[in-house]
């Protein structure tokens, strides 16, 4: 699979990792119109699309995996991830890498907007919803401001559930 954009790279290593007592970075990005954070900590680059090579029998929202300067790190779709519609990606859609554990995973997000430093008081827990709705992935609601940003918990987030390729999809960025 060929994404439509060169392969040019952000690299976060200049950006500050401020963790006070009341407050935390995340790097807020969008899918549709709602914003999403993900802790600053854990972002290695914003890169953007290049050749993913599909892996087959994989779930659909894993588009495959990118070798990222000799590592090879699989590539979620976050919109797939989270039973959106997919879209057509364009400019602005980007591939964000995360590390969890030292391992390394993509996620394509729909484009990515800054950085916000929220304080531990504008944070609420992750709303309860439906008993059967999986909301492992979201570790709360930020309020910096008027806006509301959805935290995610990576942790979670990174794990890609399938019965036999799991442990297999887990390797590639070993």
């Amino acid at each position: 699979m060929h994404l439509e954009r060169t392969d040019c790279m952000t690299n976060l290593a200049t950006a500050t990792d401020r963790f006070t007592d009341n407050a935390r970075q995340f790097l807020v990005f969008s899918l549709d119109d709602e914003e999403y954070g993900i802790e600053i900590m854990h972002v290695q680059e914003i890169k953007s699309l290049a050749h993913v090579a599909p892996i087959p029998n994989a779930p659909e929202y894993v588009k495959g995996v990118l070798n990222l300067r000799g590592t090879i790190i699989p590539i979620v779709d976050l919109r797939l991830r989270f039973a959106m519609p997919a879209r057509a990606y364009d400019r602005f859609t980007v591939i964000i890498v995360v590390a969890v554990n030292d391992r390394q995973i993509g996620l394509v997000v729909d484009g990515v907007s800054d950085v916000l430093d929220i304080k531990l008081e504008d944070i609420d827990d992750s709303p309860p919803l439906a008993d059967d709705l999986d909301v492992t992935w979201f570790r709360g609601v930020g309020k910096p401001g008027e806006r509301l940003v959805l935290l995610l918990d990576v942790h979670h987030l990174t794990k890609i559930n399938t019965a036999p390729n799991r442990e297999r999809l887990t390797q590639c960025s070993d």
